[in-house]
């Protein structure tokens, strides 16, 4: 749900407040989860406009993702018998 203009504004004075990322992280996770969705929504759309162009994808081996692969298998068999 969208902030009222009376939220908008008073989450607005204590971001401003903030000087530290440790502040914001501090103050993020004080937020009930909707705003905490709003929040990323806001960020990321910033990030969006604020970026030039997506990193080139990586170039992996089929050895290599076979390998991840085998690895994320063997991980799950130790967990379900350890449960």
């Amino acid at each position: 749900m969208p902030l009222s203009g009376t939220e908008s504004s008073r989450t607005a004075a204590i971001i401003n407040a903030m000087t530290t990322l440790t502040e914001i992280e501090v103050a993020a996770d004080a937020l009930p989860p909707e705003q905490k969705q709003e929040l990323f929504l806001f960020l990321a759309a910033r990030l969006r406009a604020g970026s030039t162009r997506l990193p080139a994808p990586r170039e992996l081996s089929r050895e290599q993702i076979e390998a991840w692969i085998a690895d994320d298998e063997e991980g799950m068999r130790r967990f379900k018998a350890s449960a």
